[in-house]
């Protein structure tokens, strides 16, 4: 990490790296979204409004967002560059912990939280190079390049598959360590062939050919896992 973004205190980064991800969802930049995603990473510290609104300030006086009160928030260039870099230490964190030490899905993003306001330059370099140069991270989001650059590969929800239907887990677009944990068990992970098999006639039920297991899953389940 660069001199610059090690001198921003971590509540700063924070909330950066969590504006860039909110965008990448598609989603809007607001003070409630990010206080949730706050306050779920330490749900022991109370954390108010007022408090993410002067986040919001801090960040807009020293240029890295444009901030209208309830309108909610954009990235500036210097902000992009910024949380980019981090949230590419973040992603290549947790592929780190997966790949080289074992660690479980639903663990890494926590693990990572903590390691990547304190790696160098250098461990990110030797890291990258000890990983291949990876473009995507465990659950297969993308990691930005050195430059900020993404690349995304097209694709959709599962729940937009029809009976009959088959593609390869891309990605899984939510962070919840219980539906990780659960997506580990029946072996729904990026990089899977999955095939739908049957929809109940309220499409609240999906019967799913995962490799060459079958499990029938709900709703919560096919709206957070993307195909390609």
């Amino acid at each position: 990490m660069t001199s610059e973004n090690h001198a921003l205190p971590v509540r700063i980064t924070d909330c950066l790296k969590l504006c860039y991800q909110l965008r990448e969802r598609g989603e809007r930049i607001t003070t409630n979204a990010v206080r949730e995603q706050l306050q779920a990473r330490n749900p022991t510290e109370p954390l108010s409004g007022s408090t993410v609104t002067h986040l919001f300030q801090w960040l807009n006086s020293r240029g890295y967002v444009h901030h209208t009160p309830y309108h909610g928030v954009e990235l500036t260039p210097m902000g992009e560059k910024v949380a980019a870099e981090l949230v590419r230490h973040h992603r290549l964190l947790e592929l780190f912990l997966v790949r080289i030490m074992g660690f479980p899905l639903d663990q890494v993003d926590a693990e990572a939280d903590q390691l990547e306001h304190a790696i160098s330059e250098t461990f990110e370099e030797r890291m990258d190079e000890l990983l291949g140069y990876p473009t995507e991270d465990p659950l297969g989001d993308p990691i930005p390049s050195r430059m900020g650059t993404v690349r995304v590969p097209p694709s959709r929800l599962l729940s937009q598959l029809e009976v009959g239907q088959q593609g390869t887990v891309q990605r899984v677009t939510d962070d919840d360590p219980e539906l990780l944990r659960y997506l580990a068990t029946i072996g729904l992970v990026p990089g899977i062939l999955v095939c739908v098999e049957s929809i109940t006639s309220y499409g609240d039920v999906y019967t799913l050919l995962i490799g060459e297991s079958r499990q029938m899953v709900g709703e919560a389940v096919v709206n957070h896992v993307m195909i390609r």
